[in-house]
């Protein structure tokens, strides 16, 4: 259903505001650039200091200006089921290719839990739907068991894995065939996991080089496995860059050095320090992306 290169788009601001100008303009800038569909208010897009008005206004804006192009998927994911029913809801009403889940943050639900937590969702809402497993942020990892679980419900296609571990993503491969499709989560191991079987990865690095992240992609699917390992190999210190700091506070740096959008975060996340800003700017410049 959903394949390749998937940006995980940022969501910029401007004076505490949603910057819907440039917001379209960095829509544009990913499609021009060969970005196979649009991930809306994701962990990138500091989906959690977002108000339920711009939450969805960002997925409308976002919707609005790929216009068909490519897909765009909404992030819907809360730790409050019934919240994320909700958001799901008025997604599918704008006219979403589909959702992104993240697991419940905070509220640490056992395995059984975040079965019935998905399950509520899937049975709610008739969307495809992505489940996506960040421990590392929500501390709670979704196990390759419970995904299984989860795997042979027809609205839940696909599972982003952001486990940083090829161990578990291989274990949820096995277990569920071809039943769920599995996406990189992390760009450091986009490659590595598409040989295991992943369709793709959604991707923090695309917001600044969508090109070499889609040719990544699309080498590996033509076959091309030495020009796609090549490029995991390239893009793998300015991948790694993108998490000097918590996300989206390198990559939004990094799109304000280039000119793209302002680096304004919402609290409690901070301006990058002035140490890691140079750090950043040494690599980007290595990259000739300023």
């Amino acid at each position: 259903m959903f394949k390749g290169s998937i940006v995980a788009i940022v969501t910029p601001f401007n004076n505490g505001a949603v910057d819907e100008k440039t917001l379209r303009e960095l829509v544009d800038f990913q499609i021009e650039n060969g970005t196979d569909a649009i991930v809306a208010c994701g962990t990138t897009g500091e989906s959690s200091t977002l108000d339920n008005e711009e939450h969805l206004n960002v997925i409308k804006i976002v919707f609005e200006q790929a216009n068909g192009r490519v897909p765009v998927i909404a992030g819907t994911g809360s730790n409050s089921t019934a919240e994320a029913i909700h958001l799901t809801r008025e997604a599918k009403e704008i006219g979403v290719a589909g959702v992104l889940l993240v697991t419940p943050y905070y509220n640490k639900p056992t395995q059984e839990g975040l079965y019935r937590h998905y399950t509520a969702i899937a049975d709610a809402v008739e969307i495809p739907q992505i489940l996506y497993n960040v421990p590392g942020r929500t501390g709670v990892n979704l196990l390759p068991e419970t995904v299984a679980r989860l795997a042979g419900h027809k609205n839940i296609v696909a599972i982003k894995e952001a486990t940083g571990s090829l161990q578990q993503a291989s274990e949820v491969m096995a277990l569920c065939g071809n039943q769920i499709d599995v996406f990189s989560g992390d760009d450091f191991i986009t490659f590595p996991m598409m040989a295991c079987g992943a369709k793709g990865v959604i991707s923090v690095t695309a917001n600044i080089m969508p090109k070499a992240i889609g040719d990544l992609t699309d080498a590996f699917y033509a076959g091309d496995l030495e020009k796609a390992r090549q490029l995991h190999l390239d893009t793998l210190k300015i991948s790694n860059a993108m998490f000097i700091e918590s996300n989206p506070v390198p990559v939004k740096t990094a799109l304000a050095l280039m000119g793209k959008c302002s680096d304004e975060v919402r609290l409690p996340l901070a301006p990058m320090s002035e140490a890691n800003k140079n750090k950043l700017a040494a690599i980007m410049k290595e990259y000739k992306l300023i």
